[in-house]
């Protein structure tokens, strides 16, 4: 019968063989084994060596601030050499005392632990070394980080596991130097929730670097690697005291502290973070400020090649063009008008730069805080999945009825008509007793003004700021609908017109045969020339996109919410986007500036609010309204910023828009305006916005555009 010590002197036998590589001197099943093993050993061999770890993406602003963070496992390498010595000292006494003597096998311990597991029946004792660790961490968090049973057979407490395990650290041990193996585990091991590696820990348990750490902070550190759940510092600081302590008393044992440094360092708190926190992951971790933009970022780059999980573990670097300042501005003057609490009323915001190579999106806001209790407002940017503002922008649509005009041979001082009232034989639609006796209700469309107000005609520049309905309606018939609809595409509305009558994309299966079309298709085939008056949802990101391209010479660019995507090791990624399109020519644009130049002075529907603020630059502007007051929005830009915004009722009441005597409420009629809450808002934050900056001249116009 063998003795106990034969049995582990066999096992030891068979292990170092195997260990070694050498084939064993037996055939069949064995050598199949041996000759597994090695393919294993060599193929996570290069794994671990070649396969980063998951990592974190970082969101920043135009000044590389970062805002936003996108993990699954918080994690941010940390090169050896930006590492505290204390550190390294800590983790390599508590752990592997001869890190530096071994091969990536620590044959001493291993044989103790084999004695003590084969007394015991049992293969709890450990003896893995820092590499041994290594090679688990990196098998259990990087290679099978989703896949739950590749998880558990690495973890598995099996002979053949260690086996295997202790194969592939000699191996590395050939590949990496051992700062490289050192820096790599304190990289990929976790110390608890979704804290991973020692840069993250840095962070979140003392909010400091791992090149600072000191003795105590490393000392806990080290010691939270062997069970960060159950020496959780925050939930059981007396265990993790008691740990770091015994942590420090090993550094003693191997020479790295003195017994009066270390005696201080044992007395030493815990000094933690309040709270202790990973950074917040997600865009609702990007703050009520820029938690609409990070989901925009996130949609954009999901919709242009990138999935989610790529952007969780690829460790990007993604500077967006965002304005922190206007973007904080921007916010307070949508909850200035429109405080955040008022039931059923959003108030949306967005802020492009003009350009003719790029149209940078700077500023995302709404009245409302990303991601609490209103969670349909978590996509409300984010086309094509749909559109905001489901009742319209009302008379905003107007410019692409001027700008249709404008390319059919009118100028802004051609005279148009615009009587109280009209009644177009041409348009469909219309209310109950618009069709003269006796003719098909459905091929008439009626249509009244404001008020009485208006003179029977003015110039085109005229209608454009004080907005007489009747005017654009038959100006549509003039130049022809089809013309106006394409002109708001062509312009910017790309993606809304897109869209069908409800704001989502169109479902060919839809009962209602206006659902299985897009708005484009179904204004032009019903002939329904409300269209100039924005019936249907609109995007507020895309009105401000408009904005920029007319004020941009006609060059209509993608909005974009992207400057440059760095990799893991900081190289630039390429990252392509649309060419920009001259939209409609150059002069053509400039005459619609200038035909959209006087809604801020003298009659313009936006006069008042711009003398509330002060404003006294020279730029464009159009407000609209809905007919039932549901909506109301405010196009403006200058030369350096272009915006748009939208308040409209995103309850489940289709009730109108009241102001006047504090904070707006729904109510039956509704008397909001363009002129209003929209235009406060804009003239509030663009104040701020172009504070310092030089006043910009609009650009000229040729005659033909004046007066043809």
């Amino acid at each position: 019968m063998r003795t106990p010590f034969a049995k582990l002197a066999g096992l030891c036998l068979v292990a170092g063989l195997l260990l070694a590589g050498i084939a064993l001197p037996v055939v069949g099943a064995a050598g199949i084994v041996s000759n597994r093993l090695s393919d294993y050993v060599a193929t996570m061999s290069v794994n671990m060596i070649d396969t980063p770890p998951p990592l974190m993406t970082t969101i920043t602003d135009k000044d590389g601030v970062p805002f936003a963070y996108l993990y699954d496992q918080y994690r941010v390498l940390t090169p050896p050499d930006r590492i505290a010595q204390t550190m390294k000292d800590a983790l390599i006494s508590a752990e592997d005392r001869r890190f530096y003597e071994h091969n990536g096998v620590d044959w001493l311990a291993t044989a103790r632990a084999a004695m003590r597991n084969q007394s015991e029946g049992t293969v709890s004792q450990g003896a893995s070394t820092i590499t041994q660790q290594y090679v688990k961490n990196h098998l259990v968090h990087v290679a099978a980080r989703k896949d739950v049973a590749g998880q558990k057979e690495a973890q598995e407490q099996t002979i053949a596991r260690k086996l295997r395990e202790a194969r592939i650290a000699m191996h590395v041990e050939t590949q990496l130097t051992k700062e490289e193996i050192l820096a790599r585990y304190l990289d990929v091991v976790p110390f608890g929730g979704t804290i991973f590696g020692i840069a993250a820990a840095s962070q979140a348990y003392f909010e400091t670097t791992p090149d600072k750490l000191t003795v105590p902070q490393a000392a806990m550190l080290a010691g939270l690697v062997n069970s960060p759940t159950f020496l959780d510092p925050e939930a059981r600081p007396d265990k993790a005291i008691e740990r770091r302590n015994m942590v420090i008393d090993l550094m003693l044992e191997n020479a790295k502290l003195s017994p009066e440094d270390a005696e201080m360092h044992k007395r030493a708190p815990l000094g933690l973070s309040t709270p202790v926190r990973p950074l917040p992951t997600g865009c609702v971790g990007a703050g009520p400020e820029f938690g609409f933009y990070c989901s925009y970022v996130v949609n954009y780059l999901t919709s242009n090649g990138y999935t989610l999980e790529e952007l969780k573990v690829g460790g990007y670097t993604i500077q967006t063009p965002l304005d922190r300042k206007l973007t904080i501005h921007a916010k307070q003057a949508a909850e200035t008008q429109v405080p955040k609490l008022t039931p059923g009323i959003a108030n949306t915001a967005a802020v492009v730069k003009p350009g003719k190579q790029r149209h940078d999106v700077v500023a995302l806001v709404a009245n409302r805080d990303y991601g609490l209790k209103k969670e349909e407002f978590q996509t409300q940017f984010d086309l094509p999945s749909g559109v905001e503002n489901k009742f319209g922008a009302g008379s905003v649509y107007k410019v692409f009825t001027a700008a249709a005009a404008l390319e059919k041979g009118h100028g802004i001082e051609t005279v148009v008509q615009s009587p109280t009232s009209h009644t177009s034989s041409v348009f469909r639609g219309g209310a109950p007793n618009c069709p003269p006796t006796g003719e098909p209700f459905t091929y008439w469309y009626c249509l009244r003004n404001y008020d009485d107000s208006y003179p029977p005609q003015m110039t085109l520049k005229e209608a454009l700021a004080t907005s007489p309905n009747t005017a654009f309606v038959i100006l549509e018939e003039k130049v022809g609908l089809d013309a106006a609809v394409d002109m708001a595409s062509r312009l910017g509305m790309r993606e809304t017109m897109a869209t069908n009558i409800a704001g989502v994309p169109p479902d060919p299966k839809a009962e209602q045969k206006e659902l299985r079309v897009s708005q484009s298709e179904f204004f032009k085939v019903n002939k329904n020339a409300s269209f100039t008056l924005s019936p249907a949802p609109t995007s507020t990101l895309e009105l401000a996109n408009v904005a920029a391209t007319i004020m941009s010479g006609g060059t209509w660019c993608r909005p974009s919410p992207i400057s440059k995507i760095l990799d893991r090791h900081g190289k630039q990624v390429e990252f392509v986007e649309p060419p920009c399109e001259q939209a409609v020519e150059e002069p053509l644009a400039n005459a619609l500036v200038a035909g959209l130049s006087a809604d801020f002075s003298g009659r313009g529907t936006a006069a008042a609010a711009a003398s509330q603020f002060g404003w006294k630059r020279p730029g464009l502007g159009k407000t609209g309204t809905t007919e039932a007051y549901k909506s109301a929005a405010f196009l403006g830009a200058t030369p350096d910023y272009a915006g748009a915004v939208q308040v409209f009722n995103d309850s489940t009441s289709p009730s109108g828009i009241c102001i006047g005597g504090g904070a707006p409420t729904l109510c039956g009629e509704g008397n909001i305006f363009g002129g209003t809450l929209p235009a406060r808002t804009w003239f509030d934050f663009m104040t701020k916005a172009h504070a310092g900056l030089p006043e910009k001249p609009l650009p000229p116009v040729e005659p033909r555009y004046i007066r043809p």
